[in-house]
């Protein structure tokens, strides 16, 4: 594993999973956001920049749901090289219109939990599975993969998924996706439920995890763990309710906490999740993992200090902020320390002495603590009040 995990870690030799799928679903889940639209040219460039940078699966929208909705799917299906998906209820127009959008992999899904059976669905078991059955059977006779859903399946009764699963096993199904459609996993409980499913279906495994609390790439990785070979995640989060397992969680915690090397370009994760967020108008917050305009800032004088003398004291080691694309900041304010007050002066051009430091360092201190931001323009004006001089490309001091 990698050499940064020491300590506790130390007995870590070699990682849980060998394999790791991304299906990106944030053309169509990740849509599903409460108040959340993508606009055509905005599906477009979500979906190249995440075919450019080596997603393994697009779900690029629900064809039958308007002509728009089956002309961006269709569009995205011929424009681009990876494996294009479009979703489908198990009703015959739907697959129909998916098969016409010319998607590689049809994604079927049907109610199993039978909360959404009686109260959804106003179906029952049988003609859920006899739906299933004849969707799998209908794609795979047009010669395209086919995943199948049983939806809400961690709250659905196991004896039930089996019979389900089982039989759409029998149909030719590729993939099986096992969706914690309302976020009830918990990372120990949804492995067993994985591993168990193993047993029932041939099929390659994905898990799709949602997160009402906060612990849906925490399952999409317990799902790996147990022999998943994909999960369904979606850039910065986004989905319905409280999201889905994010792109760039899942991605980066397989590529530097498991050593797998996923085939993504990660130095582009950033880059597109700014791109979602403006089409998706939704802030990225600034403590989210990996995308946050926190993730690599520093502000305790102690964690700045450290980080300038060596970057791999206060952050992970194993994920850089170039591996994602992002830069590294050492911010100002009420818990700043020397060494980056230092570090900003001298980026400023200014040659301070180490009394003018511990000046400018209380100035920025006392303006942090009145909840001011501390700019540049801020910093040269503390700078020159202090008396702070100048120093020329040479390194020369000029008062």
């Amino acid at each position: 594993m990698v050499e940064f995990f020491q300590g506790t870690l130390a007995h870590i030799t070699e990682s849980e999973i060998d394999n790791v799928r991304i299906f990106d679903t944030t053309l169509r889940d990740g849509e599903q956001s409460p108040r959340t639209s993508f606009s055509y040219d905005e599906k477009r460039s979500i979906a190249a920049t995440l075919d450019e940078m080596g997603t393994h699966v697009i779900e690029a929208g629900f064809p039958v749901n308007s002509e728009a909705e089956f002309e961006s799917v269709s569009d995205i299906a011929a424009a681009t090289d990876t494996t294009v998906c479009g979703l489908a209820r198990v009703v015959d127009k739907d697959v129909e219109a998916a098969l016409d959008s010319g998607v590689e992999l049809v994604h079927v899904f049907v109610s199993t939990s039978d909360v959404q059976l009686a109260d959804s669905m106003h179906a029952s078991r049988q003609e859920a599975v006899d739906r299933a059955v004849e969707s799998v059977e209908r794609a795979k006779e047009a010669g395209v993969e086919v995943m199948f859903s049983p939806m809400d399946a961690t709250r659905t009764d196991v004896d039930f998924l089996a019979e389900i699963l089982s039989a759409v096993d029998e149909a030719g199904v590729d993939w099986v996706n096992i969706p914690d459609t309302c976020g009830v996993g918990t990372p120990t409980r949804f492995a067993n439920l994985v591993t168990e499913i193993r047993t029932f279906t041939d099929a390659a495994i994905d898990v799709h995890a949602h997160d009402d609390f906060g612990l849906a790439a925490a399952n999409a990785m317990a799902g790996f763990e147990a022999g998943a070979s994909q999960a369904q995640v979606s850039v910065n989060g986004i989905g319905e309710r409280a999201g889905n397992a994010a792109f760039e969680e899942v991605v980066m915690a397989a590529e530097s906490l498991y050593g797998v090397d996923t085939g993504i370009d990660t130095t582009r994760i950033t880059e597109v999740s700014r791109i979602v967020e403006e089409a998706s108008d939704i802030p990225v917050p600034g403590n989210k993992p990996v995308v946050g305009r926190n993730a690599f800032s520093h502000e305790s004088g102690i964690h700045a200090a450290g980080v300038i003398e060596n970057s791999d004291t206060f952050e992970p080691g194993v994920m850089t902020p170039d591996m994602v694309g992002a830069q590294r900041e050492f911010v100002l304010g009420k818990h700043t320390g020397t060494h980056s007050v230092r570090k900003r002066l001298v980026e400023s051009g200014f040659a301070p002495t180490d009394t003018e430091v511990r000046e400018v360092t209380r100035r920025v201190k006392d303006y942090g603590a009145e909840k001011e931001r501390v700019t540049v323009d801020v910093l040269t004006s503390f700078a020159r009040d202090v008396g702070v001089d100048r120093a020329d490309d040479d390194g020369e001091v000029h008062a």
